[in-house]
């Protein structure tokens, strides 16, 4: 872990079918608590190229980084947050991959009963959500015009993406956080909580879709400010991952 007395900078990661936009309530509840925070525009055509996109802002950046990641968000960040800068992981309803692990390998086998995300076959390489399942799945809890914008402006996600591996999980070497969002249809409550104790993170629950970060930016915020202030004062800060 990066241990320093100086503000720690955030930088914000967002997943598949989505763009930076989203964390535009989570941003404003940040930089009015006094933090630097930078959004990714990540293209979500493959896992190397997000994370390039994820270090071309890092590079930028000359403070302590708090590394926030929501859905695919998190494997990139996983991949990206071995970069020296990067002082701490937060997922927010995220994969959190192992060495190895990609999103196609953690979604393989849902436990029985599991909810299924709404994926239509690919076409020309990307992939969607069928439009009438998208706010039963991605995003329950907000109201029904917002859910129809997302469905309607969704970013082709590309399956590239989606199979790109983790090569070094930046969460052995690095204090995590982790918020499950515990009515989340898109990645299970419980395999949310499995990757959290893996990667020996700080969790909370919220209850929330799997758009929490839209839905509860105010505790999205207040974990990220947590992470944030933990870098700042690093004693006993984060448990470690499990081995």
């Amino acid at each position: 872990m990066i241990t320093t007395t100086a503000e720690a900078s955030v930088v914000l990661v967002h997943g598949g079918f989505v763009d930076g936009s989203g964390w535009k309530a989570v941003y404003n509840l940040l930089k009015a608590d006094g933090h630097r925070v930078t959004v990714v525009q990540n293209p979500t055509l493959s896992l190397e190229g997000d994370v390039a996109a994820t270090h071309w802002v890092i590079d930028a950046e000359n403070s302590p980084i708090v590394l926030v990641g929501h859905s695919y968000g998190g494997a990139v960040i996983t991949e990206a947050g071995t970069d020296p800068k990067v002082a701490a992981l937060v997922y927010i309803a995220a994969f959190a991959p192992d060495r190895g692990e990609s999103v196609n390998t953690l979604i393989a086998d849902p436990p029985p009963g599991a909810p299924v995300p709404p994926i239509l076959p690919p076409r020309d390489g990307f992939l969607l959500l069928d439009r009438a399942k998208f706010q039963d799945s991605f995003a329950a809890d907000l109201p029904a015009g917002e859910a129809s914008f997302m469905a309607d402006s969704q970013v082709p996600w590309g399956v590239d993406a989606l199979a790109g591996s983790v090569t070094e999980p930046a969460w052995r070497s690095k204090p995590s956080w982790y918020l499950v969002a515990t009515e989340d249809r898109m990645i299970p409550p419980p395999a949310q909580r499995a990757m959290a104790e893996r990667a020996g993170s700080t969790t909370v629950e919220v209850q929330g879709s799997h758009s929490v970060y839209l839905s509860q930016p105010d505790a999205v915020a207040t974990l990220i400010g947590k992470a944030a202030a933990a870098v700042k004062n690093p004693r006993g800060a984060h448990p470690g991952p499990v081995a």
